[in-house]
């Protein structure tokens, strides 16, 4: 049977929610892995980053292609609410 494999590092735990959410709701089978340990407060999430997503090698490609819309999603700005009074 195949094994999860490491896919992409994460930034953050937004990042990973969305990521999680939409990949359940598109039926991709993964895990969402926090490097966060407790005995070393947080050291692992400052070196490494927030955590990972894991999945199978046959739906790489699909959680790379989520995961870079999720963060082109998230560097696009926000109109400004006062340039529309």
């Amino acid at each position: 049977m195949d094994e999860f494999v490491k896919i992409a590092d994460l930034k953050n735990d937004v990042e990973a929610g969305l990521l999680d959410s939409i990949l359940t709701e598109r039926g991709i089978p993964h895990m969402i892995r926090s490097y966060f340990d407790a005995a070393y407060d947080g050291m692992f999430q400052t070196q490494r980053g927030w955590g990972c997503v894991l999945a199978y090698e046959e739906h790489a490609e699909d959680v790379q292609a989520v995961l870079s819309d999720l963060r082109t999603q998230a560097s696009e700005p926000t109109p400004d609410e006062s340039a529309t009074e």
